[in-house]
């Protein structure tokens, strides 16, 4: 998928439409002490250690194994517009999924009238 390099959008911060620079977010440093989430991978391969104490309910089957799991084709890309005027930057609501994404510089389409005449 090709993106332009700059796009004009709303700012946030200057409430009001200015030129951005379009960027691919960055991603962060994973942190080791946060707890689990409810569903996580290692939170159900995990399981597989507590099984047979009590009900446990949907937490009482054995882990999935490897092989099971599925891999996705694509991944999600998060954009990062920043301002030209405040320098600010904002993210995009939700990531675009696509298996490649290019930041390019927008090409002009040469018009033509319906003559076949180039302008």
């Amino acid at each position: 998928m090709k993106i332009p390099k700059k796009t004009r959008r709303f700012c946030p911060h200057c409430r009001k439409h200015t030129e951005h620079k379009i960027a691919l977010a960055r991603q962060g440093g994973r942190n080791s002490s946060h707890p689990q989430s409810r569903w996580s991978t290692s939170r159900v391969q995990k399981r597989g250690l507590r099984r047979g104490r009590g009900n446990l309910g949907r937490f009482s089957k054995p882990a999935i194994k490897s092989w099971k799991r599925k891999t996705k084709a694509t991944k999600k890309s998060v954009l990062v517009y920043t301002c030209s005027e405040c320098k600010k930057a904002h993210l995009t609501k939700q990531g675009i999924r696509s298996s490649k994404l290019q930041i390019e510089e927008k090409q002009e389409v040469k018009k033509e009238d319906k003559f076949g005449n180039k302008k």
